[in-house]
């Protein structure tokens, strides 16, 4: 029987086929987009180009991904999280807050 290790690294971002949720969903939609376009027409030439164009977009999006300078995102959330009050002014005392 095949085992299947736990995924520990979630908090470093969930990862499907090694592209972030956002990129994957891109990837879903160029695909469904393919798909509904190979319905439609009926030509070999079509169905070649968009498996090319597919596959195409799926190792650009891994490179980008792979690579920090061409696709930078902002981190959303702080490294630390606290209760404690922000005091603005630093010459003003918490009582007065």
């Amino acid at each position: 029987m095949r085992s299947y290790e736990v995924y520990r690294n979630i908090r470093k971002g969930a990862l499907i086929w090694g592209l972030p949720i956002s990129l994957f969903a891109l990837l879903m939609v160029s695909v469904v987009a393919s798909l509904l376009v190979i319905i439609f027409s009926f030509s070999l030439i079509m169905v070649l180009s968009l498996f090319i164009w597919n596959a195409g977009l799926f190792i650009g999006l891994n490179k980008m991904n792979g690579s920090t300078r061409l696709f930078n995102i902002r981190k959303v959330f702080p490294k630390s999280i606290s209760n404690k009050k922000d005091n603005i002014l630093n010459h003003v005392k918490d009582k007065y807050l």
